[in-house]
C-alpha cells in the first residue's frame, strides 16, 4: 500500500472492521435453537420510565444449551420484562415462576432453519453493501484529491487497486462469517 494514503487506510480498515462486527453482533441476534443470551441485546424493558436492555436490570444466565434464566435485581420488573419479550419478535414464550423467567428455545424445525439461513444471508449483504459503501466513499476522497493536485494519475490507480483488494478481503471475510453461521444454523 502507498505510505502517503496510510491514515486514509487506516481510518478505512477501521470503517470496514466496524461494519464486520456489526454483522457478528446481528448474527448472533439470530436464534439459532439453542440458548443464546445475544438475542435479548435488542430487547428493551421499561425500568422506572427509562428504556433499559434486559442484561441491564436482571441477571441472564444458561442453565442448559436449551433454555435462558433471566433473574431480575428487581423482583416488581418479571411482569415488565415478560411484556417486553412477548412484544418483541424472538419467537419464545416466556415462563414466569414468580422470581425467575425462564426462555426455552425448542428445536429447529427444517422449515424454520431455511428462514433462518435466508435472513443471515440478507443481514450479509447488508454487510457486503456496507463495505462497498465505504469504498465508493474512499473513492471519491481519492478522486478529490486528484481533482486538486494532490496526487497523481498514478498514484489514484494504486489507490484504487489497493482500496479494490482490500474491499475483496473484507467481502471474502463477510462470506466466511456467512458460511460459517450457515453452517451452525444447519447443524444444530
Amino acid at each position: 500500500m502507498n505510505e502517503q494514503f496510510k491514515d486514509i487506510y487506516g481510518t478505512i480498515t477501521e470503517k470496514m472492521d466496524k461494519s464486520i462486527a456489526s454483522l457478528e453482533y446481528e448474527f448472533n441476534s439470530v436464534r439459532a435453537g439453542r440458548a443464546n443470551p445475544a438475542i435479548l441485546d435488542q430487547i428493551k424493558v421499561d425500568y422506572y420510565g427509562a428504556p433499559s436492555q434486559i442484561n441491564a436490570v436482571a441477571s441472564i444466565s444458561v442453565p442448559d444449551a436449551r433454555t435462558i434464566a433471566i433473574q431480575p435485581w428487581d423482583a416488581s420488573l418479571i411482569k415488565e420484562i415478560e411484556k417486553a419479550i412477548l412484544t418483541s419478535d424472538i419467537g419464545i414464550n416466556p415462563n414466569n415462576d414468580g422470581k425467575v423467567i425462564r426462555l426455552n428455545f425448542p428445536p429447529l424445525t427444517e422449515e424454520r432453519r431455511k428462514e433462518l439461513v435466508k435472513q443471515i444471508h440478507k443481514l450479509a449483504e447488508n454487510g457486503k453493501v456496507a463495505i462497498r459503501n465505504i469504498r465508493r466513499d474512499a473513492m471519491e476522497l481519492f478522486k478529490n484529491m486528484k481533482k486538486k493536485s494532490e496526487i497523481t494519475e498514478d498514484d489514484l490507480k494504486s489507490a484504487e487497486k489497493d482500496l479494490q483488494d482490500l474491499t475483496d478481503k473484507y467481502v471474502k471475510l463477510v462470506d466466511n462469517k456467512l458460511a460459517d453461521k450457515e453452517k451452525d444454523l444447519m447443524s444444530i
